[in-house]
């Protein structure tokens, strides 16, 4: 195994989505409020917490779920609600939240001769995003979800990155912020992976030492200094 490229997850390493998780927990208190059920931070917490331990692929239906208290009813016209201001919260946001350091990391490491893609499940205007704050250039695989339909933790969607880059997953390190949709599909095709904890997955833990990233990281340096250091080791 040689390291030759590095595949990026866009929410969490690219993307903090910080406006994003604050926006989605308003959107889903108000979904209920919108039928006279009250939600409490707290019960939002435990309903976040918990689709993350069980590694719903789906975090906000599953904590739809959850509030809903398992009535169908009662999610069915949350969910309605809250996924009818999808455009409304996206326009609130206001656009891309881009890491700060990351581009300097994303230029160092091509630089040293690495090539990129990207690994997410996302719609296919993020590409228009990441070349509007100008680190779309660093990327050779440009394709996302939205492209060809795979999505995480199918693990078509990296081999589709591999081949597009001409490298075997072997060759590869994922960097993502979950361990369920990044690091245990990554794994199993043999990439090393770097956990980037972040975002509303953060405390998100391994069911297995299976599921172990070989690297954990808080930040962009250490994230750098992980990914140099798992080259240098190949």
């Amino acid at each position: 195994m040689t390291i030759r490229a590095i595949l990026f997850d866009v929410g969490g390493p690219l993307d903090t989505e910080i406006l994003h998780e604050q926006g989605i927990d308003r959107g889903i208190i108000e979904a209920f409020a919108s039928q006279d059920i009250s939600v409490s931070s707290d019960a939002l917490n435990a309903a976040s917490e918990a689709a993350v331990k069980a590694f719903a692929p789906n975090a906000y239906a599953a904590m739809v779920w959850s509030v809903s208290r398992q009535n169908r009813d009662v999610y069915e016209r949350a969910w309605s609600h809250f996924r009818s201001r999808d455009g409304q919260r996206a326009e609130a946001r206001g656009g891309f939240e881009l890491r700060p350091g990351i581009e300097s990391l994303l230029k160092a490491l091509q630089v040293a001769g690495l090539a990129m893609g990207l690994a997410a499940n996302q719609p296919v205007r993020v590409i228009a995003e990441l070349d509007r704050m100008g680190i779309g250039k660093f990327f050779s695989h440009r394709e996302v979800s939205g492209h060809h339909g795979f999505h995480k933790p199918d693990v078509r969607l990296f081999l589709r990155a591999c081949e597009d880059l001409g490298i075997a997953p072997a060759d590869c390190i994922m960097v993502g912020d979950r361990v369920d949709n990044d690091i245990v599909p990554a794994r199993l095709l043999g990439m090393a992976t770097v956990l980037f904890r972040t975002g509303r997955h953060w405390k998100q833990l391994p069911r297995s030492p299976d599921e172990m990233p070989d690297r954990e990281v808080v930040s962009v340096e250490e994230l750098r200094s992980a990914i140099l250091d798992l080259v240098a080791r190949s």
